[in-house]
């Protein structure tokens, strides 16, 4: 049976998707802008 394909590491991870990752884009800035507005509890996943 071979490896799964996802291995997941967390820095990397939020490196790539978290918060900071977000505000240091001016479409991140926007995306994070669009879910407060739609009342998501979690802004990013990491």
């Amino acid at each position: 049976m071979p490896k799964r394909t996802y291995q997941p590491k967390k820095i990397p991870r939020a490196r790539k998707l978290g918060f900071r990752a977000k505000m240091s884009t001016k479409a991140g800035i926007r995306v994070l802008k669009a879910r407060r507005l739609k009342g998501r509890w979690k802004l990013t996943p990491v």
